[in-house]
């Protein structure tokens, strides 16, 4: 026997969740609803299968394909306008004329014996059968009332509450002859339940109800899709759940990392290779998608968050929807009720109040309280620069795409042929933001001086060297996760507000000029950048006096790029020092306040003042972090933090230079 899964309709009333997104997508327990509908009738041996498609019915056939990696033969047959419920079967007659067939819906979720349904329509010879589940409310469905051996004799459509005469409701699931559709009519919109099966029992047709046993839910309302959830993770529908059971009702996926100090109290579910840090606490009910990052301090309770979301650090979901591909930012709200479309961004310290819809590709901006939906308008932020140049979190805010779409936008600016300088820090997200950026400028007829990794100083020095611009990749100070895209004049100084105001109107309208395959920009790297830098700063500043003062400073290069010029410009100048913490070290790509001050321990302990030479505030002990010291030659002495064995100068240094 063939089965016909419906999974045309448009989920009017899952907005904005189906504005982007088919309905039989929309995903359960991190897997689409139709999925766990085709896993159904596998199960029960019903392996070829015609889908039915209208609405964004690409998404649906690139999704599944022809079955195969479900070991199941799937076909489609296309609506070009809605034709209804039986209308839609009618379009797929060619494929199952032949023998009987199953009709289920592609958006409800449920685990009937449908072997058992189809034995009973075979014993009873039925025409039609017309699976019934019995409700607590019936007021959404159609009612079905049957005699003692199960014939239909009452159909009612979604009645009111005067009108309720049954609890068996039809679940949209029949087995049918192939008969059947010499009462539906062509290509018109066609209902089985308000057009045909009144036609057929007038004529005395044999149409029974089966009344089933187990879960049903049609999942037509956002109450009913978070309650889907739920129902999944306590274990009161029988459908797989692709991960592994880490403790009672605690479902994390392939390839997840849940950091020990997180809390997980269940039932819940954590997709595959999402990322959940230290200090987060997710609740009962709450389902997080593949690829989702939760930074620490976050809550989610009953939340179903989709695909790819960013949630940010100390953020607070609960009893919301929120739609794939979305960046929720620090210490944002999204409360009961709430749903949040595909693509949007909730902006820093914003509150979105319970039952609000934002669609999407929205922006709420930073610290908005938002309690009427938003459909149509934007309320997001109307520049791309802030003090930074373009800054954001890397991968979140700040993709390779971006940093393409902004580097062209930069390059439309300025006259083909011109030159514009590259540099990064020694981190490995700015090394790969930087060759998106070099891609798009050269294929904007832009030759590129690419400097590699250099402090920001030598990049603004090498840029006003016969460049028209310049560009600074680097992590944000003092925030690991964040890069800073910096745009430099010909001068190496910081875009002014018009040319920022420029790029920024290019960048909104996507008019990016392209180069002809002739026209590609050349790419080369200079020689002896840190020779020039360090020539050009000497014979511009006056250091009369430095030499003969006998300076001895001890320099803290963080294993950052300072370490590659700073030692030699000081020996230059006659200074003796002390280089600690050279070398470039990728995982630490931007400055820790040092030890020995009013600042951070190395430890990522706390912040504390100080008494002199205490330590680095360690809340190991009361007073601050052990220290020890260690001699080098005869006058110089540092001290070290046990904790964070971070080195800081003592006795015999007059200071320490931190420098990036």
């Amino acid at each position: 026997m063939k089965a016909v899964v419906m999974a045309g309709g448009e989920g009017t009333r899952l907005r904005p969740m189906t504005s982007s997104m088919p309905k039989p997508l929309l995903p359960v327990a991190n897997r689409p609803i139709m999925e766990h509908v085709l896993r159904l009738l596998k199960r029960h041996g019903l392996n070829e299968t015609v889908v039915t498609v209208q609405f964004l019915a690409s998404l649906v056939k690139n999704y599944f394909g022809d079955g195969e990696e479900l070991g199941m033969e799937l076909s489609y047959a296309n609506e070009e306008k809605p034709l209804g419920t039986a209308g839609s079967v009618k379009n797929a007659e060619e494929a199952l004329k032949d023998d009987a067939f199953l009709v289920i819906s592609g958006d409800a979720l449920t685990d009937f014996d449908l072997t058992e349904l189809i034995n009973f329509h075979k014993e009873k010879g039925a025409l039609v059968t017309v699976c019934l589940t019995r409700v607590p409310n019936p007021l959404e469905f159609g009612i079905t009332i049957v005699d003692e051996e199960g014939k239909v004799e009452r159909f009612l459509e979604k009645p009111t509450w005067g009108q309720v005469f049954s609890d068996t409701v039809n679940t949209g699931i029949y087995v049918m002859e192939p008969e059947v559709f010499n009462y539906v009519e062509a290509d018109a919109p066609v209902d089985w339940s308000g057009d045909v099966f009144p036609q057929l029992m007038k004529e005395g047709k044999p149409i029974y109800g089966f009344v089933a046993e187990g879960y049903w839910e049609d999942v037509g309302t956002h109450e009913s899709y978070v309650k889907a959830q739920a129902d999944v993770l306590e274990g009161k529908v029988d459908v797989e759940i692709d991960g592994f059971e880490l403790s009672p009702g605690v479902w994390v996926a392939e390839g997840a990392e849940v950091h020990p100090d997180a809390v997980l109290r269940g039932p819940l579910y954590i997709g595959d290779y999402a990322k959940v840090e230290a200090g987060v606490e997710i609740r009962e009910h709450t389902v997080v998608g593949s690829n989702v990052v939760v930074k620490s301090g976050a809550f989610l309770h009953k939340a179903v968050v989709h695909d790819n979301v960013y949630v940010g650090q100390h953020s607070n979901l609960r009893g919301c929807v929120v739609g794939k591909n979305t960046d929720i930012m620090r210490a944002a709200r999204i409360e009961d009720g709430a749903v949040i479309g595909d693509e949007c961004l909730i902006g820093e310290e914003s509150i979105v109040q319970g039952n609000v819809r934002v669609y999407p590709f929205k922006t709420i901006e930073a610290g908005a309280f938002v309690n009427t939906s938003v459909i149509w308008e934007s309320r997001g932020q109307a520049h791309l620069f802030g003090a930074r140049g373009v800054s954001g979190i890397l991968n979140v805010e700040i993709t390779p795409e971006l940093a393409v779409r902004l580097a062209g936008a930069y390059a439309t600016t300025l006259k083909k042929g011109s030159t514009v300088t590259t540099a990064r820090d020694h981190s490995r997200g700015a090394r790969a933001l930087k060759r998106a950026v070099i891609s798009a400028l050269q294929a904007s007829a832009i030759d590129v001086r690419d400097l590699e990794n250099v402090p920001l100083p030598v990049a603004r020095q090498q840029t006003a060297r016969g460049s028209a611009g310049g560009i600074m990749i680097r992590t944000t100070p003092g925030v690991p996760d964040s890069v800073d895209i910096m745009f430099f004049d010909g001068r190496g100084a910081d875009l002014s507000q018009g040319s920022q105001r420029k790029l920024d109107r290019v960048f909104a309208r996507q008019e990016y000029r392209r180069a002809f395959p002739g026209e590609i920009g050349d790419l080369h790297f200079p020689a002896s950048v840190f020779d020039s830098y360090t020539g050009s700063l000497l014979r511009n500043v006056d250091t009369t006096g430095i030499a003969e003062s006998g300076l001895k400073v001890v320099v803290d290069a963080s294993n950052g790029s300072a370490g590659l010029v700073l030692p030699s410009l000081l020996g230059k100048l006659g200074v003796d020092s002390l280089t600690i913490n050279p070398g470039l070290d990728e995982s630490r790509p931007t400055e820790t306040p040092m030890c020995g001050g009013r600042g951070w321990c190395g430890s990522g302990r706390s912040w504390r003042r100080r008494g002199p030479r205490s330590g680095c505030g360690s809340t190991r002990s009361a007073s601050g972090c052990r220290s020890s010291t260690r001699r080098v030659g005869s006058s110089r002495t540092t001290g070290r933090c046990s904790s964070c064995s971070t080195w800081w100068p003592r006795s015999g240094a007059v200071g320490a230079w931190r420098y990036r």
